[in-house]
């Protein structure tokens, strides 16, 4: 039977990829990698620079291309368009992998971060062998996260003693701090939504974009205070490389501990 790794490589850096990674990336005969066309192909080729990295031997990788289909990320009804849109590229990975990989091969899917977090290759996994059209099993190697880089190149643990953490969207946050959680995890934010909470004199914020890579941008300090400055790094990165990909922190100060009689 087909088997398919899906292999977090990491946020950026090269050095990120782990041992059980390259373990995994040597198993497999063919690579699968999506290409959406223009500047994002940066990712490709970084997908590409891996490989001729860590393949042992000298071996030549074999690499299969996907389109991905367009996504409309404007939509307003947003998770019928994510459905669509997964729908869509479940359609064009079955039909990669029938044509590249026989029914004993191995191929591979490399993912950018992890593949847990605010990755589609599981789903769109799931929904190919759900259409039974073709018959594969697949296993998960994680990879270290954007969030993870992030932390470790602001020198900070995501977590404080007694708190909790949540990881969300921009999307989401910008219905509201949540109120659960000291310290939020932010990805996905195109539209800069800590921004409308630069007023509050109590936050901070730990933002990097294209961390562990040559284009890195790290800005911190009060929102109040940089929250100006990171939009408009974010609108020059983004004019200049034509993509973008950032995260942040967003912590409030610690609450005092109610006096005692």
């Amino acid at each position: 039977m087909r088997l398919l790794l899906a292999i977090g490589i990491g946020a950026g850096d090269p050095e990120q990829v782990t041992v059980q990674a390259i373990r995994a990336l040597n198993r497999a005969e063919v690579f699968f990698v999506i290409e959406k066309g223009g500047a994002a192909d940066d990712l490709a080729r970084a997908r590409r620079e891996i490989l001729a990295r860590y393949l042992e031997g000298g071996r030549e990788p074999r690499i299969v291309t996907i389109s991905d289909p367009p996504r409309d990320r404007g939509a307003d009804a947003y998770e019928q368009a994510v459905s669509q849109w997964r729908a869509r590229r479940a359609e064009a990975w079955e039909e990669a992998i029938a044509a590249a990989l026989p029914d004993d091969g191995c191929g591979a899917f490399l993912v950018w971060g992890d593949p847990a977090l605010y990755d589609s290759t599981i789903a769109v996994l799931e929904e190919v062998r759900a259409r039974a059209r073709i018959a594969f099993e697949y296993e998960v190697i994680p990879g270290i996260s954007s969030l993870q880089a992030l932390a470790a190149r602001h020198r900070l643990s995501w977590t404080r003693v007694g708190g909790a953490v949540q990881i969300t969207t921009g999307r989401r946050l910008a219905q509201g701090l949540p109120r659960e959680a000291d310290d939020v995890l932010v990805m996905l934010d195109s539209g800069c939504a800590f921004s409308r909470f630069a007023a509050d004199e109590e936050l901070e914020i730990y933002w990097g974009a294209y961390v562990g890579t040559e284009r890195e941008l790290l800005i911190s300090g009060r929102l109040a205070e940089v929250a100006g400055e990171i939009e408009r790094a974010r609108a020059r990165a983004r004019e200049r490389n034509g993509w973008i990909m950032d995260s942040y922190l967003l912590r409030r100060a610690p609450r005092q501990a109610p006096d005692r009689p």
